[in-house]
């Protein structure tokens, strides 16, 4: 998801990972190209982002305009949301470069949603470059790549290192195992009065959470097979993860009181000291420094507790896309545009200092952890050449760093994601609000609503 929210905004000229679940704002009209060959785009941005954050961006705006003054860029905030993407792309309300989940990439591509910009990404100087397991989400059924993807993420486990101090815990050993995030969120509880662990349960984000917990303990939420998708949630998996926010919030009484979070909001509480661990993904250090001003102080991350067999971490990613029946030279102006503000800083040494250099000025973070976009080397160069601007506290993320290469990075399920959280949100909603929910039942029906889905494609 791309909350990740799934989710997740560019740092501002450097690619990092938002998730945002808020609606979009009212559309900006779609330009045309002029007779005299000018060209004006519309380009989404977050919502939300702080004064700093959009004058960075502003800057970016102006220096790409002077690098191609026959492009006019206008902004719109966007975030991406689950529940209003459908209409809001019926409608044609999007701005003419967008983002998405990896999780909609195929679909959007393989049904014409999106406009088929194969051609000109062919021509950019890494189009053979890409991280195989990340471009994947961008390929058509052809196999032609019509959208470029502009983050990528494992999740993680961040915790308040404040709160674990407060709480007599060692804020540099995080929990290892979901034993130890239970024990420590008790203790958090107990000794702090604010929440030890929290979770998503709205705009399907309860489902990606809870499918995140699945993963780490060797689940999966589907099997596709010969091109048929069986759906799996009614698992072994499943259950033991939802036990453990059942015993957490009804045996420890150490989830708090609040029950309908969403990406947003507890991205609030969190920056606010009101919850000690929360699942999100691995870059969401961004988000929370640009659109909730967190004390960096206060943010630890480590990665998610596996368990078992075939356990792992469940990864996603954004792609930016041009909307459909957009004429060619907006394509060609939004590929551009694409390249200058998302792909550069990731490969490309001048605009990777550059990009650093304005966030440094601008106060915004530099250095965040990140699964790379394209190859190792790659990434590793781009480390080399910004290592001097970073500005983040690395030593906090060390517990995320060190280890999260090696484990074992699981796509999100490639039918029906987005619904089939959907159908999971109120599963966990259900956990957290009835202490004698019957949790088999509630996976029994899930399961047989999401195979539905599958089933009919819709």
């Amino acid at each position: 998801m791309k909350f990740r929210t799934r989710y997740l905004a560019p740092l501002a000229g450097a690619a990092a990972l938002t998730v945002a679940l808020t609606g979009c704002s009212s559309a900006s009209p779609k330009a045309a190209p002029s007779s005299d060959g000018k060209v004006t785009i519309t380009v989404s941005i977050d919502t939300g982002l702080t004064a700093a954050a959009t004058k960075q961006i502003d800057q970016q705006v102006a220096s790409f305009e002077k690098a191609n003054p026959n492009i006019t860029v206008k902004t719109q905030p966007y975030d991406w949301v689950a529940t209003t993407f459908t209409a809001q792309l019926a409608g044609g309300t999007l701005p003419d470069v967008f983002t998405v989940p990896f999780t909609d990439g195929t679909s959007l591509i393989n049904q014409g949603q999106v406009a088929d910009i194969s051609q000109q990404i062919s021509q950019l100087p890494y189009a053979k470059k890409f991280n195989p397991s990340v471009i994947v989400n961008a390929k058509s059924s052809s196999g032609k790549i019509e959208g470029l993807p502009v983050g990528a993420y494992g999740q993680a486990l961040y915790y308040n290192r404040q709160l674990f101090t407060q709480a007599g815990l060692d804020p540099d050993n995080p929990p290892t195992s979901w034993a130890e995030v239970a024990s420590d969120a008790k203790t958090i509880a107990e000794k702090t009065g604010k929440a030890g662990f929290s979770t998503m349960t709205q705009e399907n984000t309860g489902g990606w959470s809870l499918v995140t917990m699945a993963y780490a303990f060797g689940g999966r939420a589907e099997n596709v097979k010969d091109g048929k998708a069986t759906a799996t949630v009614d698992t072994k998996a499943f259950k033991k993860a939802l036990q453990e926010l059942h015993d957490m919030r009804w045996g420890d009484n150490s989830m708090g009181g609040d029950f309908l979070y969403n990406w947003n909001t507890i991205n609030q509480d969190f920056a606010a000291g009101k919850v000690g661990m929360y699942i999100s993904g691995g870059g969401n250090y961004t988000s929370l420094v640009q659109q909730n001003a967190i004390d960096p102080k206060a943010v630890g991350e480590t990665v998610i507790p596996l368990e078992g067999k075939n356990s792992g971490a469940l990864g996603g990613g954004t792609i930016a896309f041009v909307r459909a029946k957009a004429s060619k030279a907006v394509e060609d102006a939004a590929v551009k545009w694409i390249d200058y503000y998302y792909m550069q800083p990731q490969y490309d040494k001048t605009a990777a200092v550059n990009a650093a250099k304005l966030a440094i000025a601008a106060k915004q973070p530099v250095g965040v952890p990140e699964v790379p976009v394209f190859d190792q080397k790659t990434y590793q160069d781009t480390l080399t050449w910004t290592k001097s601007y970073v500005n983040v506290p690395l030593d906090q993320f060390a517990p995320y760093t060190k280890s999260e290469f090696t484990q074992q990075i699981i796509a999100e399920p490639e039918s029906q994601t987005q619904a089939l959280y959907g159908k999971l949100d109120p599963v966990v909603q259900a956990v957290l609000t009835n202490k004698n929910a019957d949790i088999p039942t509630l996976l029994s029906q899930a399961n047989t609503q999401i195979q539905s889905l599958l089933d009919s494609g819709n």
